[in-house]
């Protein structure tokens, strides 16, 4: 899907910004750095059209801070700044370490960033699954996939209300810290962000573009050891002129920004970690008081005034503590690696739940139902990609075709059991063939004529295949599905079935309907509206001993016997 860059002409655009290249791979050299940005860019844009009603604009508005006067904020670093790069496109194109998803907190593919998972493949989303959802301002990590980079990390941003502009600023701030967190958590260097923040969620873009930058510049500060490159990717004009306007005061390249920046930052740039601060709002610890010694007890060692950052090095169980701190509250504090582990264990006890139908053969049917949003996404992603690829090779087989219609003239799918071999077709190809052929005929109500005819010998897919199989298909084939019928069962055919039931879809398999001969089959659907394999006629009469019916060899129809 993707292929490389030929030149870094082909990369950028006008401003010395990368322009959007959809199915090309672009490498960090092929980014300007901010340090090699055209520097009349900041100053002499001269547009105003993106102040924003929420946030004044850095360029006009005056923080009290005259130009030259007070230390700034945000002093020129050089190794920091060389750091960061700014690109107009999507993250995902980007040959880094690690890209950042927007979503929601289920983490599915409606709400992700988008293109992402059509980028990635099936994968990403099945992965995502598993991760049991993320909640506002964290983030998890996934395998990236068919994108270019190694990791994809998905954060939740938060809602924005005017009510709430702080908790929404320090939880959105906590979003880009948590994605930093986890790159050098787990060894990586890079990492491409892109706005995390959507309209739907009402957060106005520049607020958001303001704790973006601050926080990375207060991370870097810290980690700038740890990690090599931070792309800020923008998608639209808009975004990419705020960032333009904005990245000079957080990270001025020049004394002259430098000195710009006093007078153009907002009053409030946050803490060391760039979280707004309300003064009223914190949480003021006092030393503890001084403990009263008597004549005949030994004076405590442990100092009165005890600094707040060495509190957490006394033991519990020192008597100086014991003295002021109530058991049963220390009780009730859990260590959060404790409770990480204790959730691990839940989760691989519930996937393990179902284990003894893999003894019994019936494959994985564990895991967790999926949301109709989730089979949803699932489907529509098996669709795409099976209207992308050549499947002549399964349409040959004949396993599954179109059929005419029934007695109350309802589509007819046919599928032919015998036709099924297990050892020659492609699983993942065949359910990409289904999901095409269903897709016309079961956005109303549909039959499917299973022929079981001289089929008990073929090797079957499991109960667990079957589970996914209808988790692909989706709600709409289940609700629209008239019923199943099934020539020649056996006893074989009838207890999968029953297990079927029983461990994967009471609402679908209670839907078969037994046909012991063609005859039969013929009341339900006519002869005419049929394409019947030559065998299966064949299999009729050794089965039926030829009772009730004459079969023209030629012509195949079936005419009651005299």
């Amino acid at each position: 899907m993707y292929g490389p860059v030929a030149t870094s002409d082909s990369a950028t655009s006008r401003a010395g910004l990368p322009n959007d290249s959809v199915d090309s791979v672009v490498t960090l050299d092929q980014v300007p750095r901010w340090i090699d940005a055209d520097h009349s860019l900041v100053y002499d844009n001269g547009d105003t059209s993106f102040s924003s009603p929420y946030f004044p604009d850095p360029l006009t508005f005056k923080s009290g801070l005259e130009s030259g006067g007070g230390v700034s904020r945000f002093p020129v670093d050089h190794e920091v700044n060389s750091k960061i790069y700014l690109w107009r496109g999507n993250p995902w194109n980007l040959e880094v370490d690690a890209v950042v998803n927007s979503t929601n907190e289920v983490l599915d593919e409606a709400h992700s960033s988008p293109g992402l998972h059509a980028a990635a493949g099936p994968g990403l989303a099945e992965e995502c699954a598993t991760l049991g959802g993320c909640r506002t301002g964290m983030a998890k990590i996934t395998n990236a996939y068919d994108l270019p980079a190694r990791k994809v990390i998905h954060t939740v941003g938060p809602k924005y209300a005017s009510k709430y502009q702080t908790a929404a600023e320090n939880a959105l701030s906590h979003c880009y810290r948590s994605c930093l967190e986890l790159l050098i958590d787990h060894g990586l260097k890079s990492i491409a962000m892109g706005c995390i923040y959507t309209e739907v969620k009402n957060y106005p873009r520049e607020p958001a573009a303001h704790v973006a930058i601050r926080t990375v510049r207060r991370f870097l500060e810290k980690q700038k050891d740890n990690i090599t490159a931070v792309v800020f990717c923008t998608t639209s004009t808009t975004d990419t002129e705020i960032y333009k306007r904005l990245l000079p005061l957080y990270f001025p390249r020049d004394k002259q920004e430098e000195e710009m920046a006093l007078s153009k930052l907002p009053a409030d740039v946050g803490d060391e970690n760039g979280e707004t601060v309300i003064d009223e709002r914190k949480i003021r610890i006092k030393p503890l008081p001084k403990k009263k010694v008597s004549k005949e007890s030994k004076p405590a060692e442990a100092p009165v005034d005890l600094p707040v950052s060495d509190v957490g090095s006394v033991r519990r169980t020192s008597s100086y503590l014991d003295t002021y701190l109530d058991p049963a509250f220390m009780s009730l504090i859990k260590d959060p690696d404790e409770r990480r582990l204790e959730q691990w264990e839940k989760t691989v006890q519930a996937q393990r739940g179902w284990n003894f139908a893999n003894l019994l053969g019936f494959g994985d049917l564990g895991g967790p139902p999926l949301s109709a949003a989730e089979e949803y996404s699932v489907h529509s992603r098996y669709l795409s990609k099976a209207k992308s690829l050549n499947l002549s090779e399964i349409a040959e087989m004949k396993v599954v075709y179109r059929g005419g219609v029934d007695i109350e003239g309802r589509p007819v799918m046919v599928v032919v059991g015998a036709h099924f071999l297990l050892r020659c077709l492609d699983l993942e190809r065949f359910v990409l063939y289904v999901v095409k052929e269903f897709e016309p005929i079961m956005q109303k109500p549909y039959t499917i004529v299973y022929f079981h005819s001289a089929s008990s010998l073929q090797m079957q897919p499991d109960l667990g295949w079957m589970k996914r199989f209808q988790q692909i298909l989706g709600r709409k084939h289940q609700h629209n599905l008239h019923a199943i019928y099934v020539l020649h069962p056996t006893l074989g055919l009838k207890l999968t079935i029953f297990a079927l039931q029983l461990l994967v879809n009471n609402v679908v398999w209670k839907k078969v309907v037994y046909v012991d001969r063609l005859l039969q089959l013929f009341r339900y659907v006519p002869r005419e509206q049929l394409t019947i394999p030559d065998f299966v006629f064949q299999h009729d009469l050794e089965v039926n001993g030829g009772k009730g019916l004459v079969v023209d060899p030629r012509t195949k129809y079936v005419y009651h016997r005299p």
